[in-house]
């Protein structure tokens, strides 16, 4: 297993450096996030195709999902960037950092975030080296639940999208949809995909080693990188503490009565 590891390290160090000169060269930093999917989906064929022995069903239909998965996120942030420049986080880190900036991005920015993708990975690699069982329960159960993850990040993406194209004015919320039962269905669908690979892992040997995988991406989502953004970012719209008060945070609910 460490020998692919050594590899996918080889191949995650050439993909962020390359996006660390790309980033420099049109100078937005926040273009690791697009790649964020994509380094998973070169981790799932260097994974793939660097394992001995014939690739089982239960193998390719990881390589399948995370490629899914990784391919539209990266389409969806790419275009999602274009003409819009640099994040303003990045931005706000670019003036914190001054004229050591590019020094401080390239370990902070692009070199933590390969090194998290290779911890987060972890599934992926696990499944091209110890899979010997058939395709069982738990891999039937792992589909289904990661299906249901794609549908929510990807139709959350969507209605998100084609809300912020129509709506009235910048403190506007959207609570249609999928939005009118979780306040970050997107991010759910996220977290219930990398549940579904651990479930369709689990079969395999010392599968069970997968779950702190999953169990930290939940984490990133709702107390890092994903939920607290939001919250912090409508902390003052009275619309927003409205919402926040009738829709579950995270795992998709009917709305509650709120009496005010």
């Amino acid at each position: 297993m460490w020998d692919l590891y050594v590899i996918n390290i080889g191949a995650i160090f050439l993909f962020m450096v390359t996006m660390f000169i790309i980033a420099q060269l049109i100078k937005d930093n926040s273009i690791v996030d697009i790649g964020w999917g994509l380094g998973f989906v070169i981790i799932a064929f260097v994974s793939y195709f660097a394992s001995e022995g014939e690739h089982s069903l239960r193998q390719t239909i990881v390589l399948t999902l995370v490629s899914l998965w990784g391919i539209r996120l990266f389409l969806h942030l790419l275009i999602r960037s274009i003409g819009r420049g640099e994040d303003f986080r990045y931005a706000n880190f670019r003036k914190q950092w001054g004229k050591n900036v590019r020094i401080i991005a390239f370990f902070r920015v692009f070199m933590m975030q390969g090194a998290i993708m290779l911890l987060l990975a972890y599934p992926i690699v696990l499944v091209n080296v110890a899979d010997s069982s058939v395709f069982d329960i738990f891999a039937v159960l792992g589909l289904i639940v990661w299906v249901i993850g794609f549908l929510f990040q990807s139709i959350g993406d969507y209605q998100l999208e084609h809300f912020k194209k129509r709506k009235k004015h910048k403190e506007e919320i959207l609570k249609s949809g999928l939005w009118r039962y979780s306040r970050h269905p997107n991010y759910f669908g996220e977290a219930a995909m990398w549940w579904g690979i651990f479930l369709i892992v689990l079969g395999v040997q010392n599968g069970w080693t997968a779950f702190f995988s999953a169990a930290f991406i939940n984490l990133l989502l709702l107390k890092v990188s994903g939920v607290p953004f939001l919250d912090k970012r409508y902390a003052g719209n009275e619309e927003y503490q409205i919402y926040k008060q009738e829709t579950n945070l995270f795992i998709p609910w009917f709305p509650k009565k709120v009496n005010f």
